[in-house]
């Protein structure tokens, strides 16, 4: 599947979980910022790819990422971190969402498992609750330590300031 076969609108996005559903496979959706893909990322999404047979990805849109983590988010615009998820094999579909969470996203898709990091307690999880009462479920998956986003630009302006001094 080409890459840009994968970036999806939400009526694009709704059609193929729709179609997807139809044909007996099992939709998993994850959704975030993806602003530096990193190894715990690509654990993550293969991990979730693996509890089905589609893996949908909700993504922040930039204006989204900036209310949540701060103006000088993100550091990779919003088309540049679609098109990086989209080439990975595990991804079959990226949307965006401009919302502060996916939950409207995920109550239109309703896909059949909803996966976020360990770091998320169910209750606090956004969709979770449409997914459970559409008869989904909601799963966590370990998170890879010691990657993060904010650890690789923290990394990065240290070497910076070391490097100009």
């Amino acid at each position: 599947m080409a890459v840009s076969s994968k970036l999806l609108s939400r009526t694009e996005a709704l059609d193929k979980v729709r179609a997807w559903q139809a044909s007996g496979k099992k939709v998993v959706f994850s959704n975030g910022c993806f602003d530096i893909l990193h190894a715990g990322h690509v654990e993550y999404l293969a991990a979730a790819r693996e509890l089905g047979d589609a893996l949908i990805i909700g993504l922040n849109s930039d204006a989204s990422v900036r209310r949540l983590k701060g103006p000088d988010r993100p550091v990779c615009c919003e088309a540049d971190r679609a098109a990086v998820l989209s080439a990975l094999q595990v991804v079959d579909g990226v949307t965006l969402f401009n919302e502060d969470t996916p939950e409207e996203l995920i109550g239109a898709l309703l896909p059949d498992i909803l996966v976020k990091g360990a770091d998320w307690a169910v209750e606090q999880i956004a969709g979770a609750k449409a997914v459970l009462e559409g008869g989904g479920s909601v799963l966590t998956l370990a998170l890879l330590e010691g990657r993060s986003t904010t650890g690789i630009i923290e990394k990065i302006i240290q070497l910076h300031t070391q490097h100009n001094q």
